[in-house]
């Protein structure tokens, strides 16, 4: 899927990741305590400054004081899954959902599926969507995993607190996605790689069909693609040239993505917005593209009275011994308006 299909941008800044996420206040049971409430407050200051073990601590001492309150269940599930300890996540999160007073839409269970998912408790990771509200139609497959449940497309941000970068994908159930695009080599990420992700959205995409995508941040990796990914410096007399390319990958089965038009260099905040996911070809001059004359990107492959620009950089995701051939066999469908040069890999 390229033409405008990722974003990337620098270290982040401190960002107010927890909102709408930690509670504070049981609605269904009494007020619980001043200790627990400063003591759950400073945890989630700590954690903000990455100090997980300190606030383990004080939220295991606020589920001492309080321990029949989901609240501190639920807390302590959070920082479990910011830590990647799936199974405290998976032991915490069952016991916030047993103090639950309402059978489905609780955010618990959806703390409760991501463990599981981690952890392929496949059994577990079905009852938690189901109890969540989600169908989980038909039969798992073999191994028990939930299979069928058509979430359709979504974005992810990968390496969200590094060098992130927003790529689109498949995806498989409510915590995880196939990367469909061909990420940047400084993401660390391959196409076809299955991520975990995060529950709650941070930005939107939006087409110019009308459609909206979510944008999740990607957890951990969850399953890793065996397939390299290539940099290639092309020369396409034109944009069906270039699409060619791309067409030949995915007969294939493997994939090719003009990076000179589906990289926009984005802000943070850019990125965390809802943004029209713009294909960076035409006349259009994207205000949120940062990207500068000479570098990667839709406003960095202009050049004055000519949108086009024949030399291209690629990503190509295919096996050592295929790639050569994929790009050979392009320039020769078409010898006088395509080349080749330059192929190396980088991830």
């Amino acid at each position: 899927m390229s033409g405008g299909s990722k974003h990337s941008y620098g270290q982040p800044t401190a960002r107010n990741w927890q909102a709408g996420i930690v509670r504070i206040f049981g609605k269904g049971r009494n007020r619980p305590s001043a200790s627990w409430r400063q003591a759950t407050d400073r945890a989630f200051t700590l954690i903000g400054d990455g100090r997980y073990e300190d606030a383990g601590a004080l939220l295991t001492r606020a589920a001492d004081l309080e321990p029949w309150l989901s609240e501190s269940w639920f807390n302590l599930a959070l920082l479990h899954k910011f830590r990647h300890d799936w199974e405290q996540a998976r032991a915490a999160g069952l016991r916030a959902v047993a103090l639950l007073d309402r059978d489905t839409g609780a955010p618990d269970w959806w703390n409760v599926g991501i463990a599981a998912t981690a952890l392929q408790d496949w059994p577990l990771a079905r009852r938690a969507w189901q109890a969540y509200g989600l169908r989980v139609p038909g039969p798992p497959n073999d191994s028990g995993e939930p299979v069928g449940m058509d979430l359709g497309s979504a974005a992810v941000r990968l390496s969200p607190e590094g060098e992130a970068e927003v790529v689109w994908g498949r995806r498989l159930d409510p915590a995880r996605i196939e990367v469909l695009s061909i990420p940047l080599p400084s993401s660390g990420r391959r196409w076809g790689e299955v991520v975990l992700h995060d529950g709650v959205p941070h930005g939107e995409r939006t087409t110019a069909a009308g459609h909206t995508y979510p944008v999740f941040d990607e957890i951990e990796l969850w399953a890793p693609s065996p397939v390299p990914t290539w940099v290639v410096l092309l020369e396409a007399a034109t944009e069906s040239d270039r699409d060619a390319l791309e067409q030949l990958a995915a007969d294939a089965g493997f994939a090719a993505e003009d990076w000179s038009s589906s990289v926009r260099l984005l802000c943070r905040m850019c990125s965390e917005s809802r943004m029209p996911s713009d294909e960076g070809d035409g006349e259009h001059l994207d205000p949120h593209d940062h990207s500068e004359p000479g570098h990667p990107g839709p406003l960095g492959h202009r050049t004055d009275g000519q949108l086009w620009v024949p030399e291209r950089e690629c990503g190509l995701a295919a096996p050592a011994s295929l790639v050569r051939g994929l790009l050979d066999g392009w320039v020769a469908d078409s010898p006088d308006s395509r080349d080749w040069r330059d192929l190396e890999e980088v991830c």
